[in-house]
């Protein structure tokens, strides 16, 4: 077994709840073969699932955009969730993970014609950032190779591997990727630049996976009159920026205070941080309460 994963953790897996270690799939597996599928992570606070809702239109608008018809509805995906926190998460701050693939077939490239989609579900604990919050995040700017579908929550996530070992083999804690020199996102998180006060974030498009924490971030930007802009950005604009973060399901938001080397303003978590961190510990409070 996986070192540090217990054997028995409950899974869901195809209708069952079964041992982590009794939980099989077949090698002909079209996730397994070809990558093709899609996947979830819905964050909980002592068991209870934060934006849950945006996580489940997330998930069913990647599984429509890749053509993948699940005999799921949205109260079934729901359910799902929840039994996993009764389960495995209660009262633990933890992730549920959801994975759909299109299933068992022959190997071959065009959509099998019966397949029946396979779906897996986990929960995992995490533990909240809360060093990085004051010390912050280091990163270093890389080119963006990936495919041109990032908007699609892939189960193929070759390049943001590759991405991620990049700022491992650099000794930083994240990359920030650039296309055609403008700002997409890092390895596993959404990346925002802050000048002037003002709150900046590359636009919703393929070219990035737009993350549940997007619209949060912007949603606490408004009620802290802050401004915000979804426009490109620049290479020189992230160099030359007054704060950098990231954002993720379970990073929550972060500050970056390091760039290629160089500090990143005052070298100190600025004050937009410190603002929308504010008011993202309050959205927890309010659900833990």
């Amino acid at each position: 077994m996986i070192e540090n994963v217990d054997p028995n953790t409950i899974v869901y897996l195809n209708g069952d709840f079964v041992r982590l270690a009794d939980a099989k799939i077949s090698v002909l597996d079209r996730g397994f073969i070809f990558g093709d599928g899609i996947y979830d992570v819905v964050p909980a606070y002592k068991g209870k699932a934060f934006r849950i809702d945006e996580h489940l239109d997330r998930l069913e608008r990647s599984l429509k955009l890749i053509g993948l018809e699940v005999d799921y509805t949205r109260q079934d995906w729901e359910k799902l969730v929840f039994d996993m926190l009764e389960r495995e998460g209660k009262d633990l701050d933890c992730m549920v993970y959801m994975h759909v693939t299109r299933g068992v077939a022959k190997r071959d490239h065009a959509f099998p014609a019966n397949a029946t989609p396979t779906v897996f579900c986990m929960v995992t604990p995490f533990e909240r950032p809360s060093a990085a919050r004051d010390a912050g995040l280091t990163a270093i700017s890389i080119p963006d190779v990936r495919w041109l579908m990032c908007h699609i929550k892939s189960i193929s996530l070759l390049g943001n591997v590759l991405a991620r070992q990049q700022a491992v083999d650099a000794g930083v804690d994240e990359v920030v990727q650039f296309r055609d020199g403008f700002m997409t996102e890092g390895s596993s998180t959404n990346i925002w630049v802050v000048k002037d006060g003002v709150l900046l974030a590359p636009p919703r498009n393929h070219l990035i996976l737009e993350g549940v924490r997007y619209r949060l971030l912007e949603e606490l930007a408004q009620a802290a009159d802050i401004p915000f802009e979804s426009r490109p950005i620049s290479e020189a604009e992230v160099a030359d920026a007054d704060e950098l973060m990231l954002s993720s399901a379970t990073k929550e938001v972060l500050p970056i205070l390091q760039y290629n080397g160089k500090p990143v303003g005052a070298g100190q978590p600025g004050p937009v941080y410190r603002a929308l961190r504010a008011g993202y510990d309050q959205k927890l409070a309010q659900l833990e309460g």
